[in-house]
């Protein structure tokens, strides 16, 4: 016969000891389920027993809230009213799967059903989404979704329909003469008083889990003279969302910074913060960085979505001959190998693909960055910190006293960095760093330009490796044209280059937001130095003589990376004639 405990008695128990508490088994059965589990090892205790008969899966979801310190409720839809229920915006329910059964507006506490303890993570990013005092039970995980179904399905709003609520909203509107450009004297309690409104959590909440959904990779809040807007970037393009009322810009900056943790009296300097998220089961950072300017405070998000990232140097998009060139680079014993192009060309994810291929127990990596993006077991990651003089030089030569094999340096951007990469490679070791540079050959000279010589160089550098990242066709509205004229000219090309080669343009459809482009890939410029390309950086030779030789001993340039994409139907014309410059 089942017994009512208290959660409380039960957190951290064995599993058999809570089922014994609960009344569901007496302890001679839990020993038989625990020697029939010795015979099947890496079978789980409750399913076992529920294959003895012994138990039911309820009792083992009962079990499981228990030893998570949490009650374990059944769901009466009839008993939830309204207020309850509007507590959470049904995007907010729905994506992180609970139901708000108990709710005090005036306290802002709620209490939530989750269909199972190991959504725990979902009580902390409520916490901070919605500012509420959260609590959680576990409920049958059937009966969440009845409710969800009930509760919610086809309640979904859209971004402007929240926009139109805040616009009419009386107690919004008290904002609206009060003053946001920068300098100006501000009334914090009233801001902060908004910042916690229920309309203006709907908004960013929704703004944040849309951006997300949509694998946006920034989102942007920015104050104008005449109007607030918000946008994202997805595949390197921004778009714009309905923009809210502008006098309710201050209020949206205050929520993300009560989120991030930052201060919210402070409207002069930057703050840098972040918000940590699992969405959907899959671990979000935010990074937050909030800027003064003329009208008020603008903030931008980076989305830093782990579950995006592929850490594997064969889904990056290198080609056969390129991975295999590659692979042969990042086994080398010692030198260094560098990753240049701009901002956003995805240095970093490749540099992480290496190092994850190269992270094994025998091997130990050390990396300075700023910021760490992604937390990755088995490396030693360093958060770069020059306010307290941890720059990328301490860190690095620190490092040489910490017994690596690979070290990874986020960038070279002074002679000093680049001077100690060198000696780290000279003693032994394999170094990776990244250069801000428009193509391979002139990392040569960039290095050069900061100070270094030119023999140090030539002895240490194995590889440079450009990149560019470039849109791909959206498979859903792909379809064959005939590119013009003027389309082939901005390649170089005539009519009878492309005879018999086929061309790709996407219509544009609801899955790509009608742009035509899902994604993203990277076109690659693998530069390995050899005795020929070293004496002519020890000759002191031209970028252009460099990029020649380095081409006829094989160097494949960006754009004609560029071009076999587009032959290949995974990009179009506009966008290789965008990345990349003509060798010409």
């Amino acid at each position: 016969m089942a017994t009512t405990v208290d959660p409380a008695q039960l957190k951290r128990r064995k599993f058999g000891r809570v089922l014994t508490k609960l009344g569901k088994l007496s302890r001679e059965q839990v020993h038989q389920g625990l020697a029939l589990q010795k015979e099947r090892r890496g079978r789980k205790i409750g399913e076992i027993l529920v294959e003895m008969g012994l138990i039911t899966e309820r009792d083992v979801q009962e079990a499981l809230a228990g030893q998570a310190g949490m009650a374990f409720v059944e769901l009466d839809p009839k008993s939830i009213d309204e207020t309850t229920r509007g507590a959470l915006p049904s995007e907010t329910a729905m994506t992180y799967q609970v139901i708000p059964i108990e709710f005090n507006p005036n306290s802002r506490h709620l209490r939530i059903a989750l269909k199972s303890p190991d959504n725990f993570r979902a009580v902390d990013d409520l916490r901070l989404l919605m500012g509420f005092k959260v609590d959680a039970c576990v409920a049958p995980p059937e009966q969440v979704d009845a409710c969800l179904k009930e509760f919610y399905a086809g309640q979904q709003q859209s971004l402007s329909d929240v926009v139109g609520e805040m616009a009419s909203d009386e107690h919004l509107k008290s904002l609206e003469n009060r003053p946001s450009v920068a300098g100006a004297s501000i009334d914090l309690e009233a801001v902060l008083d908004a910042s916690e409104d229920n309309k203006v959590i709907k908004l960013l909440n929704m703004v944040l889990l849309q951006a997300i959904k949509d694998r946006a990779s920034d989102i942007h809040f920015e104050p104008f003279e005449d109007e607030f807007k918000m946008r994202y970037r997805i595949d390197g393009v921004l778009y714009e969302m309905v923009p809210p009322p502008k006098h309710l810009g201050p209020a949206i900056t205050s929520r993300i910074k009560v989120m991030s943790n930052l201060d919210i009296a402070e409207r002069r300097l930057p703050q840098d913060g972040r918000v940590e998220l699992v969405v959907g089961g899959n671990p979000v950072d935010l990074r937050v960085a909030v800027l003064p300017t003329m009208h008020g405070e603008s903030v931008v998000m980076r989305v830093l979505d782990r579950s995006n990232v592929e850490l594997s140097l064969d889904r990056i998009g290198m080609r056969a001959e390129e991975l295999e060139k590659f692979r042969t680079i990042i086994r080398k014993p010692n030198g260094i190998c560098v990753v240049t192009g701009p901002t956003g060309s995805g240095k970093t994810t490749t540099l992480y693909a290496a190092l994850a291929e190269l992270n094994d127990i025998e091997t130990k990596i050390l990396t300075a960055e700023d910021p760490v993006e992604y937390d990755i077991d088995g490396l030693c990651q360093v958060q770069v910190n020059p306010d307290v003089g941890l720059t990328f030089a301490a860190a690095l030569r620190s490092f040489l006293r910490q017994d690596p094999d690979i070290i990874l340096v986020g960038e070279i951007r002074d002679l000093e960095t680049a001077q100690i990469a060198v000696q780290a490679s000279l003693t032994g070791h394999l170094v990776f760093s990244t250069l801000h540079t428009n193509d391979a050959p002139s990392s040569i000279v960039r290095l050069l330009d900061l100070g270094m010589e030119a023999f140090l160089l030539t002895a240490t550098i194995e590889a440079i490796v450009a990149q560019r990242l470039v849109r791909t066709i959206c498979s859903s509205c792909k379809e064959q044209f005939s590119p013009t004229e003027e389309q082939l000219m901005e390649l170089d090309l005539l009519p009878d280059d492309v005879v018999g080669r086929s061309f790709w343009r996407g219509r544009g459809c609801d899955a790509c937001h009608g742009s035509g482009y899902k994604g993203r890939s990277a076109l690659f410029e693998i530069l390995v130095m050899d005795d020929g390309l070293r004496d002519l950086v020890m000759n002191q030779a031209s970028v252009a003589v460099i990029r020649e030789e380095a081409r006829r001993r094989g160097m494949r340039m960006l754009r004609e990376s560029g071009l076999l994409s587009i032959y290949e139907g995974l990009t179009t014309i506009d966008e290789v004639v965008r990345e990349t410059i003509s060798e010409e």
